[in-house]
């Protein structure tokens, strides 16, 4: 098993990146461990004493150089408020790295990146760490509406954007799986990875399953441990009940009861 850690990290920087979502970047107290795309920290919410349990989130980047760790954190509910009203010099106390990573792809391959709501940070982190050619890969984020994307112009040498809104005020409207590089030249993809909200990442893994396309999709299950002890996060699958903290949260979509 990996190893985990417990420690108090500085904070940096709190950017607003729309009306709902943060991006957190906090200094580390020691040399960081490797971290890979899909892990996620448990972070404790201080100063609020109705919330006792830790709020998981993917990790969005590493900075081994300066030795930085950052998240995203969308207002989401009481936990991610609190967390999302941080400053500079204040810490957070998390866990990490927990939980499975994407299956990175080989060299070649051409790639399909599918995120929505929080689940663009560990699409845009694969993205950027996967290491591929800018035209092997492409990225499809969805969002309601053109207020709730965020600005990604920082990525745009990993990959292709493609944007959509439910309203269509930015990008192609309609739905993820809308989108023609879904419905016309899917079969044109080696692998694609998704995360975002479950209606999402199951209509996507419908699509994959149809043109017989390996598909991996990290779930947002709650996780209240990070241990596989408190079984919040429990996911039925064809190798029996698992917990998403410890045998996910990346899942290939063959495993899932879907």
């Amino acid at each position: 098993m990996e190893k985990r850690f417990v420690d108090d990290f500085l904070v940096i920087d709190n950017i607003q990146l729309n009306e709902n979502s943060f991006l957190v970047r906090m200094f580390a107290p020691k040399p960081l461990p490797e971290i890979k795309a899909g892990q996620f920290v448990n972070a404790e919410i201080k100063d609020c004493r109705e919330i006792f349990l830790r709020r998981p989130f993917s990790v969005f980047d590493i900075d081994y150089s300066n030795n930085y760790l950052s998240i995203i954190v969308k207002i989401l509910g009481r936990g991610s408020n609190q967390l999302a009203r941080v400053i500079k010099g204040d810490t957070i106390s998390l866990i990490y790295p927990l939980g499975r990573s994407f299956t990175y792809p080989s060299e070649h391959e051409k790639i399909l990146f599918i995120g929505g709501g929080s689940g663009v940070a560990p699409m845009l982190f694969l993205a950027k760490d996967c290491g591929l050619p800018r035209d092997n890969v492409d990225l499809i984020i969805g969002a309601r509406t053109f207020e709730d994307h965020i600005n990604v112009n920082d990525y745009n040498g990993y990959g292709k954007f493609h944007f959509t809104t439910d309203d269509g005020t930015y990008g192609f409207e309609g739905l993820v799986t809308e989108h023609p590089l879904m419905k016309k030249n899917l079969s044109s993809f080696d692998k694609i990875y998704a995360c975002g909200p479950l209606s999402m990442m199951k209509a996507v893994a419908a699509e994959a399953v149809k043109k017989d396309i390996f598909c991996e999709v990290s779930l947002e299950n709650s996780m209240a441990c990070g241990f596989g002890v408190c079984l919040c996060c429990i996911e039925p699958t064809k190798r029996g009940n698992l917990c998403v903290c410890t045998e996910g949260p990346v899942f290939n979509i063959k495993d899932l009861k879907w």
